[in-house]
């Protein structure tokens, strides 16, 4: 096997242009909703790019639960907004769920080259590494989707350059990562009262590094991308 190459790239077009393993992170929030709502029972979650798809696919029965966002707020006529602190007394047992967000989601529906996709956060790092490592890839894509896909974010930035330390064997300093992270733009608006969409929990289950013990694994399943949750021993 040749050395493996793992390459950390950003946005729409980091998606587009993403080979091999590739990881689409987006830490605040799609990613660290997706881990509570498998740890709140649900079965599966499709993943779309559009809020109007995702009412579709509920009205024609294929998912039980709409969770998404529009600017952080959710949009009519959906179960939960894009947050991992509204799902913590959830209970979603057996249940699929249909997700549209901003950034997540629409850079999974843009990964058109890899060969096998995973959905990354912060709080499924360690065992996002461990899940990509066991296919012994020789290439890897880590995608740091950013503000809807659109402008960089600390966030997504870094939990790209911790998982990558990871797979290449060093070990990043988790409150020294939560600190630069806590310095970004993109963490400030969960300080302000007059953005409630945003709250300060969200902010710390998001930070909240290696709280989760599986990877969230995306592929193509009757035309959508599904995730699931995936356990390595």
């Amino acid at each position: 096997m040749g050395e493996m190459v793992v390459t950390v790239d950003s946005l729409i077009e980091g998606a587009q242009k993403a080979q091999g393993v590739a990881v689409v992170i987006d830490v605040f929030r799609c990613f660290t909703t997706e881990a509570i709502a498998f740890k709140q029972g649900a079965e599966k979650i499709i993943l779309v790019a559009e809020i109007e798809e995702a009412r579709q696919l509920k009205y024609l029965g294929i998912g039980h639960v709409l969770i998404g966002e529009v600017g952080g707020k959710r949009p009519e006529g959906f179960d939960y907004g894009n947050s991992p602190k509204d799902l913590l007394s959830a209970d979603f047992e057996g249940k699929t769920i249909i997700q549209s967000t901003r950034a997540g989601t629409v850079g999974v529906t843009n990964v058109s080259q890899a060969d096998v996709i995973y959905g990354g956060s912060l709080a499924v790092a360690s065992a996002t590494v461990k899940a990509v490592v066991s296919h012994c890839p020789t290439r890897v894509s880590l995608v740091a989707m950013g503000q809807e896909g659109k402008e960089r974010s600390d966030e997504d930035e870094q939990c790209a350059l911790y998982m990558k330390n990871l797979i290449q064997g060093r070990v990043p300093d988790k409150d020294s990562v939560r600190s630069l992270i806590l310095a970004g733009s993109e963490s400030q608006k969960y300080d302000d009262p007059d953005l409630p969409q945003w709250p300060p929990e969200d902010r710390s289950m998001a930070l909240d590094i290696d709280s989760h013990d599986f990877a969230l694994r995306i592929k193509r399943e009757d035309g959508f991308y599904v995730s699931r949750p995936e356990y390595l021993e």
